[in-house]
């Protein structure tokens, strides 16, 4: 059975979960139960675990697009509910799989939410040529439209949509899932660049060498509760890809 340990010291967390449970008005059973943890900024958390543990979800709720249903989630020590779910989205962006430019070319899409925030055009013309160079991102690619990028290229424009945004934290969703090996490795040392600026990431990743090398602490959910919660260095990761298989194993078996 994996361990699940903290550090309970509230002092300069950035984010704080606090027993939130989560179950849709539907379901029988909880999608999250019981999840308490600490954030502080510049980690780089990877949340492991196998389909269904509830790793999107929790995402989801870092990023407000659902309430818990039990327990209270803070940013810098206030409720998340005392804060405009715009203003809380200016600080916390999130990266889902399936994102969508909406029509836009790269460029547009890139420049749009900066835009919104009142940004000048000398200011985003800036961001986008700072972004698409740490994230390699060719030029060429600026005028194509989302029919015209592979899914892979259509993942990369969304975190790098979600970079020139600057925020606090960011929550990535599988972000790595359709990037070969060798930019799914380069997209890892950027974002570990961005902790050290002080970034704070969150990371769902399947992929366990990935996750090791880029994880300063691990959250583990199987089945909606949170098992583990350790700084990466602890971690047996080959105990760790035992678990992910048994786990899986016992989902199917379910289905």
């Amino acid at each position: 059975m994996l361990n699940c340990s903290e550090n309970n010291t509230e002092i300069n967390s950035q984010l704080r979960i606090d027993g939130v449970s989560f179950k849709t008005p539907i379901a029988p059973n909880y999608l999250l139960e019981n999840i308490s943890f600490q954030v502080h900024k510049g980690d780089r958390i990877a949340i492991i675990g196998p389909s269904g543990a509830g790793k999107t979800t929790l995402l989801r709720l870092l990023n407000r697009l659902s309430s818990p249903t039990s327990g209270s989630i803070y940013l810098e020590n206030t409720e998340y509910r005392q804060i405009e779910p715009i203003a809380l989205r200016r600080q916390i962006t999130l990266v889902i799989q399936e994102s969508k430019l909406l029509g836009m070319s790269v460029r547009e899409a890139l420049a749009y939410p900066l835009k919104l925030r009142g940004l000048n055009s000398s200011e985003i013309g800036e961001r986008i040529s700072g972004v698409i160079e740490q994230l390699h991102i060719p030029q060429e690619w600026l005028t194509r439209t989302e029919l015209q990028l592979s899914t892979g290229q259509k993942q990369l424009v969304a975190i790098a949509r979600a970079i020139v945004l600057q925020p606090k934290i960011l929550l990535l969703d599988e972000p790595t899932s359709a990037l070969d090996a060798g930019k799914a490795h380069h997209l890892i040392q950027v974002l570990t660049e961005l902790t050290n600026a002080k970034t704070t990431i969150l990371m769902v990743n399947h992929q366990l060498e990935l996750a090791q090398e880029f994880a300063t602490r691990v959250l583990y959910l199987q089945q909606g509760k949170l098992l583990e919660n350790s700084p990466s260095h602890q971690i047996n990761w080959g105990e760790m890809r035992q678990n992910l298989i048994k786990a899986e194993a016992q989902t199917e078996q379910e289905w």
